[in-house]
């Protein structure tokens, strides 16, 4: 595993550039971690699944008009968070979120928080891996190019082994839920069904 941190350069880029590139890439929160296998990309003001469709700004919203490289961390059904990167430039709200993990780090200590499940199943969802990392709202716009919340270099996945695909539960979003950019490393078995 590269153990480089990414560069603020590279989630300075649009949402639909980086959200492949940080497939093979290792995501860390302390001693747990793991590779990414699945990303969605959210594409601003023009994207109706993007929670600042339209340019909306609260304070919710806040940090995705900041710098890129910081986390976006949000609460889902009022009990499972989800984390997001922010990328692009400051004023431009844009973030990818990551929806699986390839377990690699604190793997006891994982299945511990998602209550003895299977290894495969530990970080298979936003959800999911957010509980098995014990990543909380607390984390909402910390930088994620050093420290031990951070995304590290890794893998560069080929394009011919990423699928695109639809956005998950983004049925409300009209147009928006047709697009293709939702990206797993093809065939890996720690995709989110």
């Amino acid at each position: 595993m590269n153990e480089l941190f990414l560069s603020r350069a590279f989630f300075a880029r649009d949402a639909l550039t980086v959200a492949p590139a940080l497939l093979g890439k290792t995501l860390v929160h302390g001693d747990t971690g793991g590779v990414i296998v699945e990303t969605e990309a959210y594409v601003g003001p023009g994207d109706r699944a993007c929670h600042a469709f339209g340019g909306k700004r609260t304070k919710r919203t806040e940090p995705l008009f900041g710098e890129a490289g910081h986390a976006y961390v949000y609460l889902i059904y009022g009990m499972y968070c989800c984390l997001n990167v922010v990328t692009g430039l400051p004023g431009q709200p844009q973030c990818v979120l990551i929806r699986a993990l390839r377990p690699s780090a604190g793997l006891e200590t994982m299945a511990l928080r998602r209550g003895g499940k299977p290894v495969k199943e530990l970080c298979r969802g936003p959800g999911k891996l957010c509980r098995a990392l014990d990543i909380g709202r607390e984390l909402n716009t910390r930088d994620m190019t050093a420290g031990d919340f951070v995304i590290l270099g890794g893998e560069d996945i080929p394009e011919a082994q990423i699928e695109r695909t639809k956005r998950i539960g983004i049925d409300y979003a009209g147009e928006a839920r047709e697009y293709l950019w939702r990206f797993t490393v093809k065939g890996d078995p720690y995709v989110s069904r």
